[in-house]
């Protein structure tokens, strides 16, 4: 067997593909050990909290071991397949490393200077434990100062011979709840494994304290019901990558932002019939013409004659930061979840420039092509539940944002038009938004502007 010299071989690591995320699953390699490969050549497909991403290798070689098997999930910074560049031999292939056991669990349970978070997602929970750090240790008094979670040295005016406070132990989304809920981390007491702090700890913190009282005599709880599972009978399917982050973010949104949702049912008949006359337009040829492109448009136009509504709200700050820009998230169902990539100033593109950007952000996430890119910095969403059958629904705000509308099911339904009974083409759409940022007249108004354009697309002339 050639064996390999130290120098000769090149170590490719996981990269921050989505800029601040901690881990990666492994989807599927496109090399095999003995496989030559060049700089550039895509080596690998790895799924992160927000997206599917095809890795390049950045050197020419022939590739010696592959450490880890598709299936498993891998820390950022970690070697997964090792490149002999020095132009050897090849050695005889053999398979895929197996799934790594856990690391052991390190002294912090992040790197300095990092906070993953994911946009469009909210912050993400990430399992993974950190590896201890490498090279000699250095005692405590001698350590450089600690920065504090607002980015000072938190040791600097300290004596020289005066211990360092250590940082206490917390991943990056549950420093963000602290910071927002305005918890001192060093003043919790952590409960996780390893002393690190938990979500529960915090909100343990500031819950108010029982009033003492003389306890009552102790009386035996009864033992909890123990859950039953039938795993012949049941799969278990596990929950990662974009179907973990889209659920963490959730549950964020809806127990963070204040939700109210209004409702307006409205006869879109002339927009029906104008989505008619646009397939025919040849502006529009080769686009995809369909009544989602008017809604966004009818939106856009709403959001422009009510501009506070596109805004988000600064926990930290305590402000509300008006957006002078409107990126469009549009919610797309995948086979790895629901995601939210968003139209970049979708509010200066014409209506051809509007149908070929959806046609292209819905394409792209079908195939499972979007990038992380386009999942951040959306400030308003639509949902259009009415392609599933739906009528219309509660919809809970991408994080971040203020507004999102669901569109129901379009239908032929008995309608009073110029005061008889008709079929018209009717929906129901729902607003729901972030009622620190949008009181009920500023909801109203929007709702009622994207439904008055509907029933009367002229107006995209008059009030645009």
């Amino acid at each position: 067997m050639t064996t390999m010299t130290e120098a000769s071989v090149r170590e490719f690591k996981m990269p921050d593909v989505g800029e601040g995320l901690t881990e990666a699953e492994i989807l599927k390699w496109y090399v095999q050990v003995g496989d030559t490969v060049t700089d550039g050549q895509v080596v690998c497909e790895v799924e992160t909290a927000k997206a599917a991403v095809e890795l390049p290798i950045p050197y020419d070689g022939v590739v010696r071991e592959l450490r880890f098997a598709e299936g498993t999930t891998v820390d950022v910074g970690t070697a997964i397949i090792a490149v002999d560049v020095s132009g050897g031999a090849a050695p005889e292939p053999a398979p895929a490393a197996a799934p790594a056991e856990p690391a052991p669990a390190a002294e912090e349970a992040e790197p300095q200077g990092r906070t993953p978070v994911l946009v469009g997602y909210g912050v993400a929970v990430s399992s993974t434990k950190r590896r201890p750090r490498k090279g000699p240790e250095v005692p405590v008094a001698a350590a450089p100062a600690e920065l504090n979670g607002h980015g000072a040295a938190a040791a600097a005016a300290a004596p020289a011979s005066a211990p360092v406070k250590e940082r206490p132990l917390a991943k990056p989304p549950v420093r963000k709840l602290a910071k927002d809920l305005g918890v001192d981390l060093a003043r919790v007491t952590p409960s996780g494994p390893d002393g690190i702090i938990t979500r529960e700890d915090v909100h343990a913190a500031v819950a108010p304290a029982e009033p003492v009282a003389e306890a009552p005599a102790p009386v035996a709880a009864p033992a909890p019901a123990v859950a039953v599972y039938d795993s012949a009978r049941e799969t278990r399917i596990p929950v990662k990558g974009v179907r973990k982050a889209t659920a963490q973010a959730m549950i964020g949104s809806a127990f963070t932002a204040p939700h109210v949702t209004e409702f307006v049912t409205v006869d879109v008949t002339r927009t029906m019939k104008l989505v008619e006359e646009l397939k025919q337009d040849k502006e529009f040829q080769g686009l995809r013409v369909n009544p989602l492109l008017l809604i966004a448009k009818a939106l856009l136009v709403a959001i422009k004659r009510n501009p506070e509504v596109n805004a988000s709200w600064d926990e930290a700050a305590q402000e509300i930061v008006l957006k002078h820009y409107v990126n469009l998230g549009i919610a797309a169902a995948t086979p790895r979840g629901l995601i939210v990539p968003n139209i970049k100033d979708a509010q200066d593109k014409t209506l051809p420039q509007l149908s070929a950007a959806l046609g292209e952000l819905v394409s792209t996430a079908r195939e499972g092509k979007t990038s992380p890119a386009a999942m951040q910095g959306g400030t308003v969403t639509i949902t259009n539940v009415g392609v599933f059958g739906v009528d219309t629904g509660t919809p809970i705000l991408n994080p971040g944002e203020s507004a999102i509308l669901a569109v129901g099911a379009i239908k032929l339904q008995p309608w009073v038009h110029k005061g008889k009974v008709k079929p018209r083409q009717v929906t129901t759409l729902a607003l729901s938004f972030d009622h620190r940022l949008v009181d009920g007249e500023l909801g109203s108004k929007v709702l009622a502007d994207v439904a008055a354009i509907l029933e009367q697309p002229k107006r995209l002339i008059s009030w645009a």
